[in-house]
């Protein structure tokens, strides 16, 4: 069965090793990939997912520096939602205590208990409590018990103006389906898609718009099953919808195409295959810089640029 929802979510962080340590370190998330960004060879590209680096499961981050913290507003994603055993919250909830991370009072969303928090640049995360999925696969690394462990993404959050036109992109393009309202929170659901098929909107009205930084996210990826159904996504979107992406890009990991929705969030159209273990063996995915095949040449160059981390 294809399986519809997020593909995976980039963001902006500030200092490598920091964003690193955190991600890692703090929550346990495996680095399943140490790249560069391609349009920017002196910057890393850091992707955070489960042990295979599944679809769903994904988080990367453009670290820069020096980079400027940016502002939450409309037209952008609020906030990237995890999952995490029905019995972790109280676990997640000391952790996040004793690692110094800002965090929130555990709450109630849709019947289910979150704990919000934010990591060291701003960005605005959660943990979602879902009962059912203590045997699900997950990376044990660290001083995380296996029975805590993050099971990939649970959902993200949009912040739109007007939520009609985002909805219509979701339910026409992605088979996501309406499946319940709270306040001004709109749920979108993908089927029974259990890594990232769950979208809301908070409808924010006049709102200010957000200004891209640390700690905001750059992208957020859907996913597609093949080269095809990925090219009847962008046909349907241009006839439908009236939007035309990008052509495709080659990402090595996946194949791209980008498109900004009606309320001007920047998604991505990413294919599942060819998968991280495409340029090095599965059990030892993230530990050695893989540049692409056109960036190869300039490794010294590159690496002498790159901050160190470890």
């Amino acid at each position: 069965m294809i399986q519809n929802g997020i593909h995976h979510v980039t963001a902006i962080a500030g200092p490598a090793q920091r964003n690193l340590d955190f991600y890692t370190r703090v929550l346990g998330l495996r680095l399943v990939k140490k790249t560069v960004n391609f349009d920017d060879p002196g910057t890393y590209h850091f992707y955070y997912g489960d042990e295979a680096g599944q679809p769903g499961t994904i988080l990367t981050f453009f670290p820069w520096a020096h980079a400027t913290p940016g502002r939450l507003g409309v037209g952008e994603t609020q906030e990237t939602v995890f999952r995490a055993p029905e019995g972790s919250i109280g676990y997640w909830t000391h952790r996040l205590i004793e690692k110094g991370v800002a965090h929130e009072a555990p709450e109630k969303r849709f019947g289910e208990t979150v704990i919000a928090f934010k990591d060291p640049d701003g960005m605005r995360l959660a943990l979602v409590a879902e009962p059912g999925i203590d045997n699900e696969p997950a990376w044990i690394a660290n001083d995380i018990p296996a029975e805590h462990a993050i099971r990939g993404f649970h959902s993200a959050s949009l912040l739109v103006a007007n939520a009609a036109p985002t909805g219509a992109i979701l339910t026409d393009i992605f088979g996501f389906t309406e499946v319940a309202r709270e306040g001004s929170l709109i749920r979108y659901k993908a089927g029974d898609t259990a890594l990232g098929g769950i979208i809301d909107l908070r409808e924010a009205g006049n709102f200010p718009r957000g200004q891209s930084g640390a700690g905001t996210v750059h992208h957020i990826a859907f996913r597609a099953a093949s080269d095809a159904v990925q090219a009847e996504m962008v046909r349907k979107l241009a006839a439908n919808h009236g939007i035309r992406a990008t052509e495709q890009k080659n990402r090595d990991y996946f194949r791209a195409v980008y498109f900004r929705e009606p309320n001007g969030i920047l998604f991505e159209i990413a294919t599942d295959d060819p998968g991280f273990a495409v340029d090095e063996p599965a059990e030892s995915l993230g530990q050695a810089l893989k540049l692409p095949r056109f960036l190869e040449p300039n490794r010294e160059k590159i690496e002498a640029v790159l901050p160190k981390v470890a």
